[in-house]
C-alpha cells in the first residue's frame, strides 16, 4: 500500500493536537482536469483563507501558561511558508479510488495514505493541510482530505486542528472555501455571506485555564513533551463501516422509540426523539451490545456533543469560529440495553443528560464544566461512546464548482469507539462508527 501514493508537487498557500481530517471523494462528468481542479482549489483556498485567519497560522506551546494555542500575528503569518498544499497520484487508479468511495467497510490503510502529513515532529506546528490527490491512470475520480488537515483535488483531504474549531466551524470554513472556488472570490464578500468572528470572550468560565490543561493532559499526555505525532498509526488501528439510514427507517425508528417509551412510562406520554438523538440511540445499545467490555460492566456512557453557541448569553451567533462545544455524558446501565426496549431505554438516557448539561442551565451551559470533567475522567475508555458530528451538517452539498461529492468520511479516531453522523440526500443520514481494533 504504501506504494499506492506517488507526490507529485507540493506548493504554500497563504492566507488547523488532535485533527479533524475530513476526506472528500468527486467523481462524474463535470469533474475538470487534475491541473485545472489543483488551481481552482489553490487560488480559493488563498481567497478565504483571508477571511479565516487562524487557519494560517500555527499551533504552539506557550511555557509561561501551559497553553496551547493558535498563534497567526501579521509578522509569524508573513514569515511563515503558508498552509501546506500536498498533490498527489494514486497508483490504484480511478477504478480503485472508486472503490474507496463505495465500499461500506473502510480501507482504514489507504485512507491513512490520503492523509497529508504536517512537516513538524514538535510544536509549534501547522494548523491547516491541504491534500490533492488523482488517480495515476487519468482517470475522472477525485479525492479531497479534510486535518483540520484539509485537501481537495482529485483527492484532496482537509484537516484542521480540534483545539482550533468544532464541527461547525469547520462546515463553515468549508462552505466558504467551495462558495469562493464555484462562484469566485467576490462571493466572500456578498451581503448574504456570514463573515466569521474569532473572539472568543463570549466564552467565560471561572476555571477556565485550570479545566483546559486538565483536559489536555488526559487528551493529549503527549503535549507534555511537545510532540506532535503522524496521525497515521491510529488510523491504521481503527476499523471503520458506514451506514445509511433513509428517511423512512429514521421515522420507523422514532415510532418505535416512542412506543417501547410509553410501555415502560406505564402509557405516560414520552418527549419525541430527535433525528440526533435516535440515531444516537440506536448506535449506543448496537456498540454495548457487540462489545463484551461493555456487557460485563454496571454501566455505559455516550457522550453526544452540544453547541453551545447560541445558548450562552450574549449568544456568539453563527459567525463564531472556534470551538464552542461540550458534551453531555448520559449513563444507562448495561442490563437496561440489553432488553427489548434498550434503544428507548437509551434515548431516555441521552435526552435527560442534553435536558441536565444544556437545557436547564439557562443561558449558562458551561456553569457545570467541573461535573462533567470529572465524569469523563473517572471513566475506563472502553466505556466511552463518542457521538459527533450532525446530521444537520449537509457535507454532500459541498460542492467547489463540480457537482458534490460520492462520498465523505471522517478520518480521524478521537476515542476508543466513535459515531459520527451526516446529512445525506432525500431526508437521509449517513452513519459512521469507528472503533479502535483491540
Amino acid at each position: 500500500m504504501s506504494s499506492q501514493v506517488r507526490v507529485l508537487n507540493i506548493s504554500h498557500v497563504r492566507a488547523i493536537p488532535k485533527k479533524i481530517q475530513r476526506l472528500f471523494f468527486f467523481d462524474g462528468p463535470d469533474l475538470p482536469p487534475f491541473p485545472s481542479v489543483v488551481s481552482a482549489l489553490r487560488s480559493s483556498l488563498a481567497a478565504t483563507l483571508t477571511v479565516f485567519l487562524p487557519l494560517d497560522g500555527e499551533l504552539t506551546f506557550r511555557h509561561d501558561s501551559g497553553d496551547v494555542v493558535i498563534y497567526f500575528s501579521p509578522a509569524a503569518i508573513s514569515s511563515s511558508p503558508g498552509v501546506k498544499f500536498v498533490e498527489a497520484e494514486f497508483a490504484g487508479g480511478a477504478d480503485g479510488m472508486r472503490r474507496l468511495a463505495r465500499d461500506d467497510a473502510h480501507d482504514t490503510e489507504a485512507f491513512a495514505r490520503l492523509v497529508p502529513a504536517l512537516d513538524a515532529e514538535s510544536l509549534p506546528t501547522p494548523v491547516l493541510a491541504v491534500q490533492v490527490t488523482s488517480p495515476a491512470d487519468g482517470g475522472a475520480a477525485v479525492a479531497v482530505v479534510g486535518e483540520k488537515d484539509f485537501a481537495c483535488g482529485r483527492l484532496t483531504r482537509v484537516s484542521i486542528r480540534l483545539a482550533a474549531a468544532d464541527g461547525h466551524a469547520v462546515w463553515q470554513f468549508l462552505r466558504a472555501w467551495s462558495t469562493a472556488s464555484r462562484e469566485g472570490p467576490g462571493s466572500l464578500a456578498a451581503a448574504d455571506f456570514v463573515q466569521p468572528t474569532f473572539d472568543r470572550a463570549g466564552i467565560r468560565h471561572p476555571q477556565s485555564a485550570e479545566i483546559a490543561c486538565t483536559l489536555l493532559s488526559k487528551a493529549a499526555p503527549a503535549l507534555a513533551l511537545l510532540r506532535s505525532t503522524s496521525s497515521k498509526p491510529e488510523i491504521m488501528q481503527q476499523s471503520a463501516r458506514t451506514f445509511l439510514l433513509r428517511a423512512d427507517e429514521i421515522w420507523y425508528l422514532k415510532q418505535h422509540i416512542l412506543e417501547r417509551s410509553r410501555r415502560f412510562n406505564r402509557g405516560e406520554p414520552s418527549r419525541p426523539p430527535s433525528t440526533y438523538v435516535a440515531i444516537s440511540s440506536l448506535a449506543w445499545v448496537s456498540i454495548a451490545r457487540a462489545k463484551l467490555t461493555m456487557l460485563h460492566t454496571d454501566d455505559a456512557r455516550p457522550i453526544v456533543i452540544a453547541d453551545c453557541r447560541n445558548r450562552l448569553r450574549p449568544p456568539l451567533g453563527d459567525g463564531f469560529f472556534g470551538n464552542s462545544v461540550k458534551p453531555c455524558v448520559a449513563w444507562a446501565s448495561a442490563g437496561d440495553l440489553r432488553g427489548e426496549a434498550g434503544v428507548a431505554r437509551a434515548a431516555a438516557a441521552i435526552q435527560d443528560a442534553i435536558r441536565v448539561h444544556l437545557e436547564e442551565l439557562e443561558g449558562d451551559p458551561l456553569s457545570d464544566t467541573e461535573s462533567w470533567v470529572a465524569t469523563y475522567g473517572s471513566t475506563p475508555p472502553e466505556r466511552i461512546v463518542a457521538v459527533g458530528s450532525s446530521n444537520r451538517f449537509m457535507a454532500y452539498e459541498t460542492d467547489f464548482g463540480w457537482g458534490g461529492p460520492s462520498r465523505v468520511e471522517l478520518v480521524s479516531l478521537f476515542v476508543g469507539q466513535m459515531v459520527t453522523l451526516l446529512g445525506a440526500g432525500d431526508g437521509g443520514v449517513q452513519v459512521s462508527v469507528r472503533s479502535t481494533r483491540r
